[in-house]
Formats: structure tokens, sequence, C-alpha cells
């Protein structure tokens, strides 16, 4: 093999260098799971951005990978099914997951950050790839007297640490979260 070709792998064992007669893929980084961060700025209050980013049910109104919230039993946990289309093809995943973090930062403090955290937590005692959504809120400071509410900035973090999406989530989740500050910003002010 020539030094600069990536190596190749049996199809299935993914770790032996074979020769070029042989059935051959190339291992690749797009099923190494999915990390995006992303902010919106809004005019709202830090608390009433903050009412909204921690409470699940709200997020079907302005992410749109979130199809659907429905609330169980544990005032804590939701069942969230995400829905990703690329063209004509579109996948679905239910999840279950779980409010672990909830911090809320008195509205007399200032520079101080409301944080919440979710996280998949399944109850089948099966072993499943990872999904975690934090979301910080904390004020903007303009040098404006925002006593009476002010803007606020929302920075959510989207984790997934399996390899089914992976590849087409990419490109999904940045045009859903180009869209959610708009439709964020249109939730908050109704």
């Amino acid at each position: 093999m020539v030094e600069d070709t990536p190596p190749r792998y049996k199809i299935g064992d993914g770790q032996s260098p074979i020769g070029p007669d042989t059935l051959w893929r190339c291992r690749t980084r797009h099923n190494s799971g999915v990390h995006k961060e992303f902010s919106a700025v809004t005019d709202a209050s830090p608390d009433d951005l903050f009412e909204v980013v921690s409470d699940l049910e709200t997020y079907p109104h302005w992410l749109d990978v979130v199809d659907s919230v429905e609330r169980t039993d544990d005032p804590d946990a939701w069942i969230v099914t995400l829905r990703a289309r690329v063209g004509p093809f579109a996948r679905s995943k239910r999840l279950r997951m779980v409010r672990t973090v909830l911090t809320a930062a008195p509205s007399d403090q200032g520079e101080a950050k409301s944080s919440v955290r979710f996280e998949r937590s399944e109850t089948d005692g099966k072993q499943h790839s990872a999904w975690t959504l934090a979301a910080d809120v904390a004020p903007v400071d303009s040098g404006v007297d925002t006593s009476g509410g002010g803007q606020s900035e929302v920075t959510l973090d989207l984790q997934y640490e399996g390899a089914m999406w992976s590849g087409m989530l990419d490109g999904v989740l940045d045009a859903a979260a180009d869209r959610a500050s708009k439709k964020l910003q249109s939730y908050v002010a109704a």
C-alpha cells in the first residue's frame, strides 16, 4: 500500500488492514456520534426563557427535530419522539428523557445563568446510546437597565453518542438550529 492511502478494512471487521483484492471499507468518523452547540438571543427575560427551555413539552413548538413529547408518571421524565427528514427519507426515534439538572438562577443575580439538562434514561434494562440535551440561559449584558425583562441568551448543547443517525443528523441539526432561534423568539413572545 502507498503510505498516503487510507488503510482498508474487511467488511464487518473494522480492524485488520488487508490487501487490494479483498472487499473493503474505510472507517469514517461520521458514525462517531454528534455534538452540536448553538445559541440564540431573545427579547424575553431570562426567567421567561428558562421556563420554556426547562420544559420538554415546549420543544415541538420551536425545535423541528422534536416531533412530539409525552409526559410520563414521573414529573421529570418524558417520552420524546425525534424526527429527521432528508429529502424523501425520514427517520424517527422514541427516547425516554429525564431531567437530571434544574438550576434556576435568581432574577436579581445579574449575570448568573440557569441550567437544565435532559438525559436518555430507558427503563427496559438494555444499554442504549446516550442522548443529552443541556440548555443554559443567561441575561444579555447590553449596558441598559433590564429590571423589566431585557434580552437573554440560551445555549443548547445536544450530544448523541451512537452511530445510527450521525451522518445525516449533522446537517439536519444545523438547519433546525437556524429555524429554532426564530421560532423560539416567537414562542416565548406569545
